[in-house]
């Protein structure tokens, strides 16, 4: 299999969570697990000042932008350039260039999957505690554990309702 790098997608501003969940959903229909392994809007957190009153809230870093993770062929490509609300690849013409790992590093985001040595000390079903992020401080049961990914997926109550929600690894604690 080829390798998988990280591209840039500019899309129509506003519309960065649609292209997400609608490249998503495509990834689940097509089958396309393997080649289009994970999208992102990266999000920074901000504190405002509002009426006097200091909140944090997350912001997009790049609006009108998505990063994907991907082994870019025919198909893929098609699938992405060919999403609703995407413009285009970044890249001269038509050609798409994969981020560097120094172009990365600031993003936070490691090269392709955590370690394939990395050794966790948690497991479905384990109750585990959000330690960062938007989550920090909720206590959820582990539903999967997505190793590719360095990600968890946990249910946290929501409007009276069980939400599965993805925490990254270096969010959480046992």
């Amino acid at each position: 299999m080829a390798e998988a790098n990280w591209y840039v997608v500019h899309t129509y501003s506003g519309y960065e969570n649609k292209v997400k969940a609608n490249i998503e959903k495509t990834i689940e229909n097509r089958h396309l697990e393997d080649e289009i392994l994970e999208v992102r809007v990266p999000l920074q957190e901000v504190t405002e000042l509002k009426n006097g009153v200091r909140k944090q809230v997350s912001k997009k870093m790049f609006p009108g932008y998505v990063l994907i993770n991907m082994v870019m062929n025919d198909d893929t490509w098609y699938v992405v350039r060919n999403t609703r609300g995407v413009t285009g690849f970044v890249g001269p013409g038509s050609k798409p260039v994969p981020l560097t790992e120094s172009e990365m590093r600031p993003l936070g985001i490691r090269d392709g999957a955590p370690s394939a040595n990395l050794k966790v000390d948690f497991a479905e079903g384990d109750t585990i505690t959000v330690i960062g992020g938007v989550w920090k401080d909720t206590v959820g049961v582990i539903q999967s554990v997505n190793m590719q990914k360095g990600s968890v997926t946990i249910n946290v109550e929501l409007f009276g309702r069980e939400t599965p929600v993805e925490i990254s690894f270096d969010e959480i604690s046992k």
